[in-house]
């Protein structure tokens, strides 16, 4: 008798939390959420917000080669900029000094102007079409996502038109209207002030 006792025991137990199952908690879920799958859900959506900024900010990683590149390309217009300053100030400073060096700049030859002129040019114009490069390249990337945005945009308008149209109330039945002449007039003066 206590054995068939125990086995039912066992059995009912078996079959409210056996099998991988546990009924009590599936019944107590369908009330109240599951604190752990909900802490789940927000860690998940969590990660990939994080995961879709970190794509949309990142930036290319160069060695150490072209971080130093890059910085002296960016030299030649601040010293152009503070070295005319300077010949500024040393006019006024000591224009004797200054009326020599600007004697021997008369005395370069002319050819040499015009290479100056153009190594100067092709620097600047190289540089300009790398940072133009560069920036298409963004816009590229912006345009590819201005597409998907686009369709956000457009679902959230059709969403938005559907949740007005079925909020708005259907407009009355012309026999209930007619049926009452009160009712009539009050609608036609709604529709006036619309």
């Amino acid at each position: 008798m206590m054995r068939l006792l125990s086995g039912l025991i066992a059995d009912t137990l078996r079959a409210l939390f056996g099998g991988g199952r546990n009924v009590v908690a599936e019944t107590v879920e369908v009330f109240r959420e599951n604190a752990e799958g909900a802490a789940l859900r927000s860690e998940a959506r969590h990660a990939a917000a994080m995961a879709q900024f970190a794509a949309e900010f990142s930036r290319d990683r160069r060695g150490w080669f072209d971080r130093l590149m890059d910085g002296v390309n960016r030299l030649p217009r601040p010293l152009l900029a503070l070295s005319t300053l300077g010949l500024l100030a040393a006019a006024m400073v000591d224009p004797l000094w200054f009326a020599a060096r600007m004697r021997g700049l008369a005395l370069v030859p002319e050819p040499l102007w015009w290479l100056l002129g153009v190594v100067v040019s092709f620097y600047f114009g190289a540089r300009q079409q790398v940072k133009h490069q560069s920036f298409q390249r963004d816009i590229a990337a912006q345009l590819a996502q201005a597409r998907r945005v686009a369709g956000d945009i457009a679902e959230i308008d059709t969403l938005r038109t559907t949740a007005k149209d079925a909020a708005t109330p259907p407009p009355p039945q012309a026999p209930i209207a007619a049926a009452n002449p009160a009712l009539g007039q009050w609608l036609r003066d709604r529709d006036e002030t619309r």
